[in-house]
């Protein structure tokens, strides 16, 4: 692959003086939204902390179960050990670093309020959310945090059920300073419990024929060749699990839309970055760098088999339709037939509760 350093009408400014041997001004700042597992958001630090590239860290706490701060909180004394969800991984984020590690705790109100924004951050922060807000919402209160602290120049969304190999911010933020015209950025991504196999590089191809997303190398042994330029010229966009932007990027672009639904935001993100024209960033993609993700491999050719849920079937729904209609009108109602084609797919199937949120995406009601 050969990697062009192009002097664009694009500012570069936040990249000037970046020496990754020497500098230790921080670069890069990482959110991590706690929704679910607060074990997982652990053990997804212990991997980030075992890298020498500094960082700044904010986890957006938006869990429902009333004890995952203190979990946290006590994780960084020293008293709450990571657990790894499979010993053949253990390996990321074991032994533990050194404790207790430095934490500031704030409110959401705080993290954007008249103070923030002042200067540089702290290394971890935690942010506790009221928990109301989706993934994008929620990951947005990080951006907003971390765009107050002017050294950063590119802000890395990982999942939090995620763990990366020690060498992975290095190579993402060099990818990234190599070329100024790069706004988003991703990584490979490998599956935690099957890591023989890529779960996605680097992001999807979408079909706006047939409305779904094919991750580019999916299911694919790790070992499978690719070239990095194709993957990235064939990326529609980044994966969620992994996305990196610049600051420029969301300086122009805008946050990431609270309005696309938890399956359709990054799709969002890099079509409004699309409508641009002439100036829109283009997609980079640090091959350098390695995630590993604990979604459950698709066993088939059946991307639809993502969604084994009443709550997928709804979103993705509800979520293809709004973005079809905000970017592709005149694609609606071929949209919408393809909607009541897969509500009646469901009925024959005998999957009734799905049909059901199928329909009520389609005629956009509110699941019970």
């Amino acid at each position: 692959m050969t990697v062009t350093t192009t002097t664009s009408a694009l500012p570069a400014h936040h990249w000037s003086g970046m020496l990754y041997a020497a500098d230790l001004t921080p670069r890069l700042g990482v959110v991590i939204v706690n929704q679910r597992s607060t074990d997982d958001t652990i053990e997804c630090l212990e991997s980030l902390l075992r890298t020498s590239l500094p960082m700044r860290i904010v986890v957006v706490d938006s869990a429902h179960d009333g004890g995952s701060a203190d979990a946290i909180r006590a994780w960084a004394a020293g008293t709450r050990p990571a657990k790894p969800a499979a010993l053949a991984m253990a390996a990321l984020s074991s032994p533990p670093v050194r404790k207790p590690v430095p934490l500031v705790v704030v409110v959401a109100a705080d993290a954007i309020g008249a103070t923030a924004g002042t200067g540089p951050v702290p290394a971890l922060t935690l942010i506790q959310s009221a928990g109301t807000a989706d993934l994008a919402g929620s990951r947005n209160l990080g951006l907003r945090y971390l765009l107050g602290d002017p050294q950063l120049a590119a802000f890395w969304l990982l999942n939090n059920d995620t763990v990366v190999t020690a060498n992975a911010p290095a190579a993402l933020l060099a990818r990234m300073a190599a070329d100024p015209l790069i706004g988003m950025c991703g990584t490979i991504v490998r599956h935690y419990f099957a890591p023989d196999r890529f779960e996605a590089l680097n992001g999807s191809a979408f079909s706006l024929l047939t409305g779904r997303a094919r991750p580019l190398g999916g299911e694919a042994p790790a070992t499978t060749s690719f070239d990095p330029a194709m993957i990235a010229d064939a990326t529609d966009f980044v994966s969620g699990a992994s996305l990196a932007a610049s600051r420029d990027f969301i300086e122009r672009v805008g946050l990431m839309s609270e309005e696309s639904g938890p399956f359709f935001a990054e799709l969002d993100w890099a079509t409004r970055n699309r409508r641009l024209g002439s100036a829109a960033f283009a997609i980079g993609f640090a091959h350098g760098a390695t995630i590993y993700h604990k979604a459950a491999p698709i066993d088939g050719p059946d991307s639809d088999a993502r969604s084994r849920s009443v709550f997928c079937d709804y979103w993705q729904t509800r979520s293809r339709l709004g973005h079809v209609w905000r970017f592709h009108r005149l694609w609606w109602p071929w949209h919408w037939l393809l909607g009541w084609g897969r509500f009646l797919r469901r009925l024959v199937r005998r999957q009734g509760a799905r049909a059901g949120a199928i329909a009520r995406a389609q005629l956009g009601r509110r699941l019970p």
